[in-house]
């Protein structure tokens, strides 16, 4: 049995923050039904196409193993199937500009009204506040969040990172509220409002920023590059570039092959419990000993001598093969692993991590799959819906709509569907 199984999710999301939440909803064996304007859907299914005339990855790799109902919500035999699906749902989920629901005629209230038992689930850019009212992207949620001014190097621009941390971050963050909702549900037997912003998203997976803001009241960050070059701090964290985010000093380093593999490299922690080790492998044993070197609070000023030493010698190797040296000795490291080779790893397919699909228009392509692994509800990766795939199916078997019916609304263009012909 997957862990959601019997739960049902109205689905009124689009682009990226909202289908993340979704999507790993439906991983876990909800039953999602996107609700998508008739004729164009979701506006992500023609963005960034790579294939002519069929659905985009941005699409297809946002919402798997959900049905598509098309639904016209201003014409009102679409409204009466909306508030149908209202009625039946356990969970409506959205991230419309702000007051766009209201405007629909699905205040907290109505929806009380038809289903005191839903969940209404909402991502929103900024919360309550002078910006409440802004419309909010991905990049503008990194820069809202801390993550930005706190990205890059001291002698350049704020940064916004490649994770999408601002849209699928937040869609994470909400997946769990709602989780947590309905849970509670089963204590109360009532529904509640969720909502997340994407500022507040961006800012809890920012928390360490934050500590060392209040840190820095007391004292320059030690650990931080521009401490051992005798750069005096400001008032704000500062940009620092790779510097570890935590008690341990760690870099990017080059590897054997850095001038021709952009990503010939690798990160490098140098761990107290592990600093003799360290000396061994790179050739300085005599650092274990040395004054300047023996003791953590004695390498903070000398961090770019240190890191430089041990560049030295990972240049010689080649990122995989630094990585066996190091972790014999426990030594922790990483590989900076572009995106063919995360595409090709053996091990990240084995898991389900990676996922190949097959999809009717596009073929095969990969996506990601559920990051999250249950021992007892394991996930399956099924393909997106086509454009009001199931339209028909949702009418006929969550709504028990009669084929009289269902022709019906089909008649009166509710679902963009063509009308049935006599015969049937």
């Amino acid at each position: 049995m997957k862990a959601l199984e019997g739960v049902r999710i109205l689905d009124f999301t689009h682009v990226q923050s909202g289908p993340t939440c979704t999507q790993l909803l439906a991983w876990f064996g909800a039953d999602v039904i996107k609700v998508e304007r008739p004729g164009t859907g979701d506006i992500t299914r023609g963005q960034l196409r790579d294939i002519p005339n069929v659905d985009s990855l941005y699409f297809t790799m946002l919402n798997h193993n959900k049905r598509s109902i098309t639904l016209d919500t201003k014409n009102p035999k679409g409204k009466e199937v909306l508030e149908g699906l209202i009625r039946t749902c356990d969970v409506l989920v959205e991230n419309f500009a702000p007051g766009v629901l209201d405007r629909m005629g699905l205040t907290w209230a109505r929806i009380q009204e038809l289903n005191p038992k839903m969940i209404v689930a909402s991502i929103k850019g900024f919360g309550p506040g002078d910006y409440e009212d802004c419309k909010v992207y991905e990049n503008v949620a990194q820069c809202a969040g801390g993550s930005a001014s706190t990205t890059g190097f001291r002698d350049g621009p704020p940064l916004v990172t490649g994770a999408q941390i601002g849209d699928s971050g937040t869609g994470l963050h909400l997946a769990l509220g709602i989780v947590t909702a309905l849970f509670h549900r089963t204590k109360t037997g009532r529904g509640q409002r969720v909502n997340c912003a994407m500022q507040d998203g961006v800012l809890n997976l920012c928390r360490v920023k934050l500590r060392d803001q209040q840190r820095l009241a007391h004292g320059p960050l030690k650990e931080y590059s521009q401490f051992g070059e005798g750069i005096p701090f400001g008032d704000a964290v500062p940009r620092a570039g790779n510097d570890s985010g935590g008690g341990q000093p760690g870099r990017i380093l080059k590897c054997k092959g850095w001038e021709t593999d952009p990503n010939a490299y690798i990160y490098f922690i140098t761990q107290a419990p592990v600093w003799e080790a360290i000396c061994d492998v790179i050739g300085e044993p005599e650092w274990k000993t040395h004054p300047d070197y023996a003791t953590p609070p004695a390498r903070l000023p000398r961090l770019n001598e240190i890191f430089g030493r041990i560049e030295q010698w990972t240049m010689t190797k080649d990122k995989f093969e630094a990585m066996d040296i190091l972790n014999k000795y426990d030594i922790p490291c990483g590989p900076i692993l572009s995106m063919k080779e995360i595409a090709e790893d053996k091990s990240l397919r084995a898991t389900g991590t990676v996922v190949e699909v097959d999809h009717p228009t596009r073929g095969k392509y990969l996506s990601v799959g559920n990051p999250i692994k249950l021992s007892d509800s394991p996930s399956e990766v099924v393909r997106s819906p086509l454009l009001g795939e199931h339209t028909d199916e949702i009418l006929r078997e969550v709504l028990k709509y009669t084929e009289e019916q269902i022709s019906e609304i089909e008649a009166s263009g509710a679902t963009g569907a063509a009308p049935r012909m006599a015969a049937e």
